[in-house]
């Protein structure tokens, strides 16, 4: 939607941007239409597409029931048909009831008609925790998806990243599953260009430079991890790398990073066993085996269902729990 007095002067929320991608492209491109619980009359359960269907009509603003894989299926048609579909799905847990059009559908359609049809589909998704939220809408299964070929997985931590990344996924001709963290949405404001820019799928982002020790992650807890820095000694040198896509990740730049410090430590929110930290640290015992000067340390939720809202930052990985880390592991 057009900025307001606010936006212009202290920058955009994570809300904000995504909101502006969508309003940009469905100015600028009529095969694009959002679908979803919600997301016309009461602008979403975050309020993310508020505004968009009185701009854009019903019709490529759409409220749907309240059913996940009737979405699902519904917007792989439009996309097989040749519209950009975005559906929203409220909640990460509610992905689940989706999960055979988007495994067994939309990730192999390209395959499976040997490349004659394509799935044009960004599936729009708020994850993680830190909200107080009640349960299924409080985990983060990106491993789950990026285990599947043919879905490629996104997760912003900015605004500026979000509104960058959102329009190259809208314009990707695969489907794309655009995680967005909660507890960013509304947590700060940065300044956005207004003007269509892009960022790439699959390219990392290095938040601060260093020789002693590589930190990858990637979402909400980007955050919690430059909190940690802030606790460590002046003289501990510390990369932080933000993933930003989870698949296709960067392996580039967290090879390139670790080969240079020789240690490493993977932050993520989802459960330790099978996530994404396990991906990246067989990466690096795979191209940085010789390099290496202590074990790759992960540090991320635990192995149980997330709890309710009392116990739930002790669930989340925070500062002084990734510091440790981090000095564990500069010190082995």
């Amino acid at each position: 939607m057009p900025r307001t007095e606010a936006m212009i002067e202290k920058g955009l929320t994570l809300v904000d941007a995504i909101n502006e991608a969508l309003y940009q492209e469905l100015e600028r491109d009529s095969r694009v239409v959002l679908l979803g619980e919600d997301v016309g009359a009461n602008g979403g359960v975050f309020r993310v597409t508020d505004g968009l269907q009185k701009v854009f009509g019903s019709d490529r603003v759409v409220d749907t029931p309240l059913a996940e894989s009737g979405i699902m299926g519904t917007a792989i048609g439009l996309a097989m048909a040749g519209m950009r579909p975005i559906p929203e799905i409220q909640f990460e847990g509610f992905l689940g009831p989706a999960y055979d059009q988007l495994v067994n559908h939309a990730a192999r359609y390209r395959t499976r008609s040997r490349g004659s049809v394509t799935i044009p589909m960004t599936v729009r998704v708020p994850v993680g925790g830190g909200i107080h939220a009640p349960e299924l809408h409080s985990d983060s299964p990106e491993a789950i998806y990026a285990h599947t070929p043919g879905l490629k997985v996104v997760m912003p931590s900015t605004p500026y990243d979000a509104k960058g990344l959102l329009l190259s996924a809208i314009r990707d001709p695969d489907p794309v599953i655009f995680f967005e963290p909660k507890r960013v949405y509304r947590s700060f404001r940065e300044r956005v260009p207004e003007e269509d820019y892009t960022i790439p799928i699959g390219q990392a982002k290095i938040l601060s430079e260093g020789t002693d020790l590589t930190v990858v992650t990637w979402g909400a807890t980007t955050f919690q991890c430059l909190d940690a820095l802030d606790k460590l000694p002046e003289d501990l040198s510390v990369e932080l790398i933000d993933l930003r896509t989870i698949a296709p990740y960067d392996r580039d730049t967290v090879i390139q990073s670790v080969q240079k410090t020789g240690r490493c430590v993977v932050v993520h929110e989802a459960p330790k066993t099978a996530g994404m930290g396990a991906e990246i640290a067989t990466l690096i015992q795979e191209h940085c085996f010789l390099y290496l000067k202590a074990p790759v340390q992960r540090v991320t939720g635990f192995d149980t269902v997330m709890p309710y809202y009392k116990l739930e930052l002790d669930y989340l990985p925070d500062g002084p729990r990734i510091a440790e880390a981090i000095q564990q592991t500069a010190a082995y």
